[in-house]
């Protein structure tokens, strides 16, 4: 119960409510498409769902859309408004309070923070974060085991995970990438840099 409560007070929360589930209808509306298209893409299994026992209703989970429209480079601003979910990982408290503080003051970005692996898997897991920012530095961050745990989880997988670092060299930034990592950036990283990588994960820069 305590670590619950100090989750909560570190984390920059503005209440939504999140749709999990969603019709053909909900996701034609997503998509710009007729629902019919949306029921070819399920048949065709492109797009993962399920049917609802006794009927011939289908039933999209949010987490597999997100997927589907990632892969088919669809842009996601039509996902629960322009709010993208946000989890910084960073054990310095107040490094990660002063992004966490950047990113919200947008009214884009909804965030959360987690000082180590565990609270990492906590929050990501009740929070289903669009965008994590993980530090990379800290020897008490286990950023590999981070990735595959992320990767390993359907809910997840479809994150866009950005390693935070220091002055890197192109070959140490290569190397971040093919561990798994979607994007480095070096820090001292600008607002603009932070927004940046955020847009570039969720399709929005055109």
């Amino acid at each position: 119960m305590m670590l619950a409560k100090r989750i909560q007070a570190e984390c920059v929360h503005r209440p939504m409510r999140r749709k999990e589930v969603l019709t053909t209808g909900e996701v034609a509306r997503i998509c710009h498409v007729a629902p019919r298209t949306v029921s070819k893409w399920f048949d065709s299994g492109k797009l993962k769902g399920y049917r609802i026992p006794g009927s011939r209703d289908r039933r999209i989970p949010l987490s597999q859309l997100l997927q589907f429209m990632r892969a088919y480079g669809m842009p996601l601003q039509e996902l629960e408004g322009n709010t993208t979910r946000v989890l910084v990982v960073d054990p310095a408290r107040d490094a990660a309070s002063a992004l966490a503080e950047s990113l919200s003051r947008t009214d884009r970005c909804e965030v959360r923070t987690a000082a180590n692996d565990f609270e990492a898997g906590l929050v990501a897991g009740s929070f289903h974060p669009h965008v994590i920012f993980v530090d990379v530095v800290s020897e008490s961050i286990d950023a590999r085991e981070i990735l595959r745990n992320l990767r390993g989880n359907p809910d997840l997988a479809a994150a866009h995970v950005v390693a935070l670092a220091g002055a890197l060299t192109r070959g140490q930034r290569e190397v971040l990438l093919r561990k798994g990592f979607d994007q480095v950036l070096c820090r001292p990283c600008a607002v603009e840099d932070l927004l940046a990588a955020v847009e570039e994960a969720m399709n929005l820069v055109s």
